[in-house]
């Protein structure tokens, strides 16, 4: 059986993003994501995109509003910045089960290009060790 899985923050441009691919990736014989955001950036960030290749999974995933998911229905809604939690306290389709972990937006790091790819290969590293407790909890 199938589970279903929704990460939803406030852009949509790199978590709710990073979480999408990797489950939809790595944990696909019981899960299927989704992902979108309370106010969507419109596009996912190119260095989002850039450390999923580096560790082998192609995305073509695209920023969307919550009104464009294809179903409401989830076994599991986890917001994962303190925006999206707070907007959406209550979701307003069927959730079995909402949990709350946030994660520092990459999307807003500051720097060279080294040190901004350096901070969203932290945040996917978190993801990926993450994601597995989130699910099965």
């Amino acid at each position: 059986m199938t589970h279903s899985v929704l990460f939803l923050c406030t852009g949509n441009s790199a978590r709710s993003q990073l979480a999408e691919a990797i489950v939809n990736t790595r944990h696909a014989e019981s899960w299927r994501a989704f992902s979108a955001g309370t106010k969507p950036a419109g596009s996912v960030h190119p260095l989002a995109i850039q450390v999923l290749k580096e560790i082998g999974i192609t995305h073509k995933g695209t920023s969307k509003n919550i009104d464009e998911l294809p179903t409401r229905d989830f076994d599991l809604v986890i917001t994962v910045c303190d925006s999206a939690a707070e907007e959406c306290p209550v979701w307003p389709g069927r959730a079995g089960r909402r949990v709350h972990h946030s994660f520092v937006d990459p999307a807003k790091a500051q720097g060279t290009d080294a040190e901004r790819l350096a901070v969203f290969r932290q945040v996917r590293d978190e993801i990926l060790e993450q994601i597995p407790n989130l699910l099965s909890n």
